[in-house]
């Protein structure tokens, strides 16, 4: 009889352990693979919903409300001394019929009792008709003036073969008005050099206008006064969304400059950081791949990414001195040397809206609700507060029959809503929730997620972005 050899009568047994010592591993790994996923989830709640969290303002009350409510007694307004302020409008001499439509519309809601100057500025010399147009047109003081060369024009060191060859890329790639040199200059101007243009200096404010805007209601108070007397640095309408294959690379320069100089991550910064897309697939590792191995469109060196919202710079009204200041004087420089300008199609719009966010605290940003703005395709309008119209006033005059009825809660003074159709009453057809966003940092009452789901922003006045009245 033969003996069995010893591997042969430890081999079931062996085996036994082998797939024991796998089971035990592959346990391991699961609990430890399990754990990762885990962490990295919280991780990611905590990044997003935690240390992107806004706070309510430290005053507990809201940091930007309607500088009034209705309509104001001019007669006693008009006799303040002014501030050192002026209408700003960027025209072309083809453009006079929508410029004079602009500047009646602005006479005829505010400026024909505060007389503001109004300053037009081209790129080319004025045509006499212009200029003749409107000086009849203007209430107070109208000045004309050539942007000097070497502030209308492409970044310093861009030679027109790489431009031109920027700009078909553009065109090809579909990017709005990508193609068009002439807009780039104006995005770059409005973005820097319009600010140390010498027929600015003595002024403090400007209220920027544009050919073809149009106001819907009066402005019974002088909103450069009240910009001082509240310590506002920035006033805006409308706020939406930016066409995210102009600016692919902006927020990262922006940021970049932001970390250079220790700028920190304080709470009107984070309202531009997007913290409700996708957040669960975001943790650490996978941020840091997409900022700064990837280089995704949007996102920072630290794989947070801008929620895209901006305000319309088309309208604003804003103290010069800051954007004269040192410190955004320097942004500009930095974002003008990345060449961004060119490259891509950096607008004014986002440049601004992304430096004020970084560069001023949130009570000294100002959304003039009470003011009804309408620029193709986005307007707003409030609604009119409920017996504050003045009817009588003989200084604001007769109530137009287009007047939007008066609603408790409104805050508008002689607003005409429909935009010439009295089955239009949209207070603003885009969505809403840009603005609800930016203003968190100033807003110690705050829409419910419910009110967000039906769409009640603070703003519209119980009208979704849809037109529809909210029940």
């Amino acid at each position: 009889m033969k003996f069995l050899s010893a591997p042969f009568l430890l081999g079931p047994t062996s085996s036994i352990s082998r797939r024991l010592f796998r089971s035990r591993r592959v346990r391991f790994l699961f609990k430890v693979s399990a754990l990762i996923l885990l962490l990295s989830v919280l991780e990611a709640f905590y990044h997003s919903q935690v240390s992107l969290s806004i706070p309510r303002p430290a005053e507990q009350h809201n940091l930007d409300e309607p500088f009034t409510i209705g309509c104001q007694d001019v007669s006693k307004l008009v006799t303040r001394p002014r501030e050192n302020a002026v209408l700003v409008m960027l025209a072309r001499n083809s453009e006079l019929q929508e410029a004079r439509a602009t500047i009646r519309n602005v006479e005829d809601k505010f400026n024909k009792w505060f007389k503001y100057p109004v300053l037009f500025l081209n790129n080319e010399p004025w045509s006499e008709e212009f200029m003749r147009v409107m000086k009849e047109t203007v209430s107070g003081e109208a000045k004309f003036e050539v942007i000097p060369e070497g502030i209308w024009g492409p970044t310093e060191g861009l030679t027109e073969e790489v431009m031109n060859k920027y700009l078909k890329q553009q065109e090809a790639d579909g990017v709005y008005k990508g193609q068009i040199a002439g807009y780039h200059h104006m995005c770059r101007f409005y973005s820097g050099e319009f600010y140390s243009l010498e027929a600015l200096k003595e002024y403090k404010y400007y209220w920027r206008l544009e050919p073809g805007v149009s106001y819907s209601c009066s402005l019974t108070y002088d909103p450069f006064l009240e910009m001082a007397r509240r310590g506002k640095k920035y006033g805006y309408t409308v706020a939406l969304w930016e066409e995210p294959n102009t600016c692919p690379s902006l927020f990262r320069a922006v940021d970049e400059f932001r970390t250079q100089n220790n700028i920190p991550m304080h709470p009107n910064w984070k309202a531009m950081i997007d913290t409700e897309t996708n957040w669960l697939l975001k943790p650490a590792p996978i941020r840091w791949l997409l900022g700064k191995m990837l280089r995704r469109e949007h996102y920072n060196i630290k794989g947070e990414k801008w929620n895209l919202c901006h305000y319309w710079s088309n309208f604003e009204i804003a103290d010069l001195d800051f954007f004269r200041g040192d410190q955004y004087q320097r942004l500009f420089k930095h974002l003008d040397k990345s060449g961004g300008f060119y490259r891509e199609r950096w607008g004014d719009a986002p440049v601004h809206s992304l430096a004020v966010h970084l560069l001023l605290e949130a009570k000294e940003l100002h959304h003039f609700s009470d003011i009804g703005y309408y620029h193709h395709p986005f307007w707003q309008c409030p609604q009119n507060a409920k017996g504050r119209q003045l009817l009588d006033d003989v200084m604001i005059g007769e109530a137009s029959q287009k007047m939007t009825e008066e609603q408790e809660g409104g805050f508008g003074c002689r607003c005409e809503c429909g935009l010439g159709n009295s089955d239009d009453f949209r207070m603003r057809n885009n969505r809403g929730i840009c603005l609800e966003r930016m203003q968190q940092p100033a807003a110690w009452t705050r829409a419910s997620w419910w009110d967000l789901r039906r769409r009640r922003w603070p703003y519209t006045v119980g009208f979704d972005n849809e037109g529809k009245k909210v029940v």
